[in-house]
């Protein structure tokens, strides 16, 4: 890596609010309009605290599957228990 693209690496991590050689994860919050924005930081512009882009981790060993979809379908959630969408 050049010293010009180093350059260019170390303020964009100091300008995004990340300390330098620390992860960075993408984060959004919906604006007025219910959009997605993307961005780096903890907060919103309004101060509420953003939420994680990244899906949870997946496991093909799911130890609570059945008490999972015990409790949707104790509480009517099931796909299944849903009125039918129009098309």
């Amino acid at each position: 890596m050049n010293s010009a693209s180093r350059h260019f690496f170390t303020r964009l991590i100091a300008r995004s609010g990340v300390g330098y050689g620390g992860k960075m994860y993408l984060m959004y919050y919906t604006d007025e309009k219910g959009e997605r924005v993307y961005t780096l930081k903890k907060t919103a512009p309004d101060g509420t605290p953003t939420h994680s882009a990244h899906p949870a981790r997946f496991s093909p060993d799911d130890k609570f599957s059945k008490q999972r979809v015990a409790l949707k379908k104790r509480f009517g959630l099931l796909p299944t228990q849903q009125p039918a969408r129009e098309l």
